[in-house]
């Protein structure tokens, strides 16, 4: 359970605040999947009364990093098999239309930054943490999404991001090998998105999406549970 030893209280009131820090303990691992998040022990570390709390408790269910049970309370959801073949048929879904959209609107600037992402993707086989890692591809991709010019897209993808995040340095700490494939298969996109060639840009993202959708569920047990 998270403490007030390591994490400083916050203004009182403000529900986001509290989503931001318990996200952040979420996607580090400071609170574990199916963890009870309780609600006495969290309002003193944090500072904040119950209210707000709930009220992030809500925020973070929808974003489908916290699961709430009707007189049991609340717990960080254990992402599935159902989980990742949901998220990832919705990118499927999503990102060839955000590149599609991004190949017409993108910036010299946003192309420079995902360039550096790339090249720090080509550091990995250094010693990139799988934490490092799985951020350096959000990146990548909240860029793609930016720069598609397309706000509902874009909402889209900042609502199943926290999801994704788990799923990613859940795959990376399972397979090392994202230090290897990682790189290429950003380079690819980056590659394409240059290219303005449409139609060959939508297969390499369809494939890019089919290839993590398969290893991100390799690294997850059978069993379809949420919580």
């Amino acid at each position: 359970m998270i403490s007030d030893t390591r994490v400083l209280p916050i203004n009182r009131g403000l529900a986001s605040e509290i989503v931001t820090r318990l996200t952040t303990a979420i996607l580090s691992g400071q609170l574990g999947p199916g963890e009870r998040l309780r609600e006495e022990e969290l309002a003193d570390a944090l500072g904040v009364s119950r209210g707000p709390l709930r009220e992030a408790f809500t925020q973070l269910e929808r974003q489908g990093l916290v699961v709430l049970h009707r007189n049991r309370g609340a717990y960080v959801a254990r992402l599935s098999c159902e989980d990742v073949d949901e998220v990832y048929s919705l990118r499927l879904a999503l990102e060839p239309l955000a590149m599609q959209r991004a190949m017409q609107f993108v910036t010299t600037d946003q192309l420079a930054e995902l360039q550096v992402i790339v090249d720090r993707m080509a550091t990995y086989g250094t010693g990139m943490t799988e934490q490092e890692a799985a951020q350096d591809d959000l990146m990548f991709h909240d860029v793609i999404y930016q720069a598609s010019k397309h706000q509902r897209l874009y909402e889209c993808w900042t609502n199943l991001r926290p999801q994704i995040h788990i799923m990613l340095l859940t795959r990376n700490v399972a397979n090392p090998d994202f230090r290897y494939y990682a790189p290429r298969g950003h380079t690819e996109l980056l590659d394409v998105l240059k290219s303005k060639d449409e139609a060959h840009a939508i297969a390499v993202v369809q494939e890019h999406l089919r290839i993590a959708y398969d290893r991100v569920l390799s690294s997850y047990p059978s069993q379809k549970t949420r919580d």
